[in-house]
């Protein structure tokens, strides 16, 4: 097997001073970032954290330079005038979409025995709520074909998210070559079609059980409507403070089937949540049994 460690001498990063506040090309205060916070948070139920400082001015200076502003001044009472398509790309920019097939594997075979062991209740239905580009959504697809050895298994899955963004490259299911790596040869020949430019295209029969849709997880009203045989909400809390997640999971437990499954990322746990949910495996929640219909 080749060794890819690098070499000892670059293992040490050289030492590069950060740049001087006078060199960025916008002024950005404390009072700036604060306001930011404030927005995301009341909008998106967001908490960003101070260390956040750096990635919010370098994220944001773009959408000053689309509008040829000079200051975040200016910027801020945009958003805070309401101005809706301004919104969606300030939300946009300051979410974070890092995703991959299978990403944490170990969720998959989990939910593959699930639905094989519930195939007699008729149409199943999983709802993936962070959906980023897609790869998720549609390796829970591509798990519901394989426990079914069907192209059009039993299945409905909505898949929604709050960046629209990428949410219309998740609905498109066009993915290059280094994107579909992770998955065998079996499972590209049998669920993707390649195209001329040799990106890998889903199959249509996978897009028969798969609806996208917009949803914000703090909106007082939700479009999802349950009951859901699973749910998926993975890597996801840890943007929210613990009153936002409790108010959230609060919601979810009544949209999971009696007997469901709930997913969470690796690094997420549901302990201040244990009068809802119980831990059935690695990152793998039921239903409180107080809690079940």
């Amino acid at each position: 097997m080749k060794d890819s460690t690098p070499p000892r001498a670059s293992l040490i990063p050289p030492i590069v001073p950060p740049a001087p506040l006078a060199s960025r090309e916008f002024k950005f205060t404390q009072q700036d970032f604060d306001r930011v916070k404030k927005l995301i948070y009341d909008y998106a139920g967001i908490a960003l954290n101070d260390s956040k400082h750096d990635m919010v001015y370098g994220r944001l200076a773009k959408r000053l330079r689309a509008h040829n502003m000079s200051s975040f001044q200016d910027y801020l009472v945009l958003l805070e005038k309401g101005n809706e398509a301004e919104w969606e790309a300030f939300i946009n920019s300051l979410t974070t979409n890092l995703t991959s097939f299978f990403r944490e594997a170990h969720h998959f075979p989990v939910l593959l025995e699930h639905l094989r062991a519930n195939r007699s209740l008729g149409t199943l239905n999983i709802w993936c709520s962070a959906a980023s580009t897609g790869e998720e959504p549609w390796s829970l697809a591509i798990t519901a074909a394989e426990a079914f050895d069907s192209l059009r298994p039993p299945v409905k899955i909505i898949a929604t998210d709050l960046d629209t963004s990428v949410l219309k490259i998740a609905q498109a299911g066009v993915y290059s070559a280094d994107k579909v790596d992770k998955l065998t040869p079996q499972q590209l020949s049998r669920f993707f079609s390649r195209r001329a430019d040799g990106q890998y295209e889903i199959k249509p029969e996978l897009r028969e059980m798969m609806t996208f849709r917009r949803q914000n997880l703090i909106d007082p009203v939700w479009s999802v409507r349950g009951p859901f045989d699973a749910m998926f909400c993975r890597n996801v809390m840890i943007y929210f403070d613990r009153a936002t997640q409790l108010k959230i999971l609060e919601r979810f437990a009544p949209l999971l089937r009696s007997n469901g499954l709930l997913f969470v990322g690796h690094s997420e746990n549901l302990y201040h949540a244990a009068h809802l949910f119980k831990l059935r495996g690695k990152t793998v929640y039921e239903l409180e049994a107080a809690k079940k219909p």
